[in-house]
């Protein structure tokens, strides 16, 4: 078995538990939001549906109906309680601006329950770090982009708690934070799916805390503590939870503790086909001479 294969029914127990206090805490996941967004504004596009492949409480569907308010969105979460707060708060941001329309669906990036070529626009923030084949998750992601459609999304790299993993050294045998994947392997990976002219970029992000179990709290209430299969099943012991606890002291800096993250952005586009259904190579004549 591999130790850091996410458990889903744990991932949306954890997703559905945090839900009702998820924004209070969901501090980091706003702003790199909001970056995306801003990255927007080099992009020229007029998408008619828009898939928010993990939209958690709704933030950022809101916002992405704000900016398009002609586009259907189609929310889609892993757990259903984060639909509910979605569904919740949508209410007044559509008599807003002007009842934006919205579908929300409870489904898996991995297998997304949409049909081949639905949405011209697929925006994913913080969610694919929880996917476990995370190449079959841009194939699905590809299926139902119509040609020239977006992607866009934001994930998490290797160096995301990076605190946390020096400090969980020698404390147990235990797998206690999730495997996280290079930026450079992300981008082959969106080639390989059939996505053209992919852009990556990375940039770190750090939180800071006034004692260890603020950290870790902060991780629970947004449902990211660790959901891989090599973790523990219990609680932490006491002479485990001392160890962590002396090991994360030693990177107080300036009299905070540092949680970084290291943010990777993406996008890419899905290409014209170059073949019709039953193989015949299209050729373009619309060449300007």
């Amino acid at each position: 078995m591999n130790e850091y294969l996410i458990d889903k029914r744990q991932l949306r127990r954890a997703f559905n538990r945090a839900a009702a206090n998820y924004d209070a805490a969901a501090v980091l996941q706003r702003e790199v939001c909001t970056r995306m967004l801003e990255r927007l504004e080099y992009i020229r596009l007029q998408p008619a549906r828009i898939l928010d492949a993990g939209c958690g409480t709704g933030w950022g569907t809101r916002r992405l109906a704000q900016r398009y308010p002609d586009a259907q969105m189609v929310a889609l979460d892993i757990a259903i309680g984060m639909l509910h707060i979605s569904r919740g708060r949508s209410g007044w941001w559509q008599k807003l601006f002007g009842g934006a329309r919205q579908a929300q669906v409870c489904g898996d990036v991995e297998a997304l329950p949409l049909a081949a070529n639905s949405v011209e626009m697929a925006w994913s923030n913080l969610t694919v770090q929880w996917c476990n084949d995370l190449p079959a998750a841009f194939v699905e992601l590809h299926r139902v982009l119509k040609a020239d459609g977006l992607l866009m999304f934001s994930t998490f790299g290797p160096d995301t708690l990076k605190e946390l993993k020096q400090a969980f050294k020698g404390v147990d045998r235990h797998n206690h934070l999730n495997r996280f994947t290079d930026m450079h392997d992300i981008g082959d990976m969106l080639a390989h799916s059939g996505f053209a002219e992919p852009v990556m970029e990375m940039e770190l992000l750090t939180l800071t805390y006034d004692d260890v179990r603020s950290v870790m709290q902060d991780l629970k209430t947004i449902g990211a503590h660790n959901a891989t299969a090599g973790r523990g099943m219990g609680l932490m012991g006491k002479r485990a939870w001392a160890g962590f606890t002396e090991n994360y002291e030693r990177l107080r800096s300036g009299g905070k503790l540092p949680a970084t993250f290291e943010v990777i952005y993406g996008h890419a586009w899905k290409p014209q086909p170059k073949h019709t259904s039953d193989g015949r190579a299209i050729i373009r004549t619309d060449f300007n001479l």
